[in-house]
């Protein structure tokens, strides 16, 4: 049972959990007794209810469970940055695990910092320490899950964790996705004037009406060249929609719903009024075939 007035349940409030945590179920003794500590108990409720994969697009929460996890929580930077300590000592002003009241990373950022507990004292008053390549830090006196409620609610903020701002906060799970990217017949934008091709805020409210419900994951805007993310909600899906690099579609899904999101971005690609040039796939195994099914308008 998770406490109302806790940070875990000011997190689940703002930001649903999956309903499967990757990698966050296991013998906590056994991962104890690996590190040669113990852990903080809002950690482990974190980790047994989120389980692998990111925050915002901005923090990736490490497990010590999954034999093929990337992200383990694990005793590493001694051994990977002590020589450098060595000769750069002023560059790291904090010990590492299992130093006493060393780091022990518990996250990482998108940009590679560290997300670290400073091990002094009991584990339950272990502070947070974000520690960047470029050698800067952040100390925030509270937990892990408190950091990740304050931080999610807006009511803490950090130099060297990066977001988007003006979007609702999310959590992705680390399960296998099938990318895809769809390259469209025609100019990114049509010349003033020209019939036939809708402008771009059109065809993309049209894209995200005809698999909505949707949601924002933010984009950008340069020299007339846009890109736009956002997720299906009842599926996870996630695509953008560009033409920074082209005027294409990239998406993203579990493998077994290959034929699924296939039939429907096809055919919103047809409510749009665009042409299907080429499908390409960047990461996995769905091949699609782009003539549109027109069942599943």
């Amino acid at each position: 049972m998770i406490d109302a007035h806790s940070p875990l349940a000011r997190i689940i409030e703002r930001v649903p959990p999956p309903a499967e945590a990757v990698n966050g179920r296991g013998d906590w003794a056994d991962a104890e007794r690996a590190l040669g500590t113990r852990l903080p108990d809002d950690y482990k409720r974190l980790v047994e209810t989120y389980g692998r994969g990111d925050f915002w697009g901005a923090l990736c929460l490490c497990t010590p469970f999954g034999d093929d996890n990337p992200v383990r929580l694990e005793a590493h930077l001694v051994e990977d940055f002590g020589p450098l300590r060595e000769d750069w000592p002023e560059q790291y002003p904090y010990p590492f695990f299992p130093e006493p009241g060393g780091l022990l990373t518990w996250a990482m950022t998108d940009d590679g910092a560290q997300v670290c507990w400073l091990t002094e004292g009991p584990p339950e008053s272990w502070p947070v320490v974000i520690w960047s390549r470029d050698s800067d830090y952040e100390r925030f006196d509270c937990g892990a899950a408190a950091f990740l409620a304050g931080w999610i609610r807006g009511r803490l903020s950090s130099e060297l964790l990066h977001h988007e701002r003006e979007t609702a906060p999310w959590f992705d799970a680390a399960i296998e996705r099938d990318h895809v990217y769809v390259r469209l017949e025609g100019p990114a934008e049509p010349a003033k004037g020209e019939g036939g091709l809708l402008p771009y805020p059109e065809r993309l409210r049209i894209l995200r009406d005809a698999l909505a419900p949707t949601a924002d994951r933010g984009g950008y805007e340069y020299n007339g060249k846009r890109q736009d993310h956002f997720v299906v909600t009842d599926t996870g899906w996630q695509l953008t929609y560009e033409t920074a690099y082209g005027h294409q579609l990239r998406v993203a899904f579990p493998p077994a719903e290959s034929d699924a999101a296939r039939r429907a971005v096809l055919a919103a690609i047809d409510r749009m009024g665009c042409a299907v040039q080429s499908v390409g796939t960047v990461h996995g195994t769905s091949s699609w075939d782009p003539s549109p099914d027109p069942s599943a308008a």
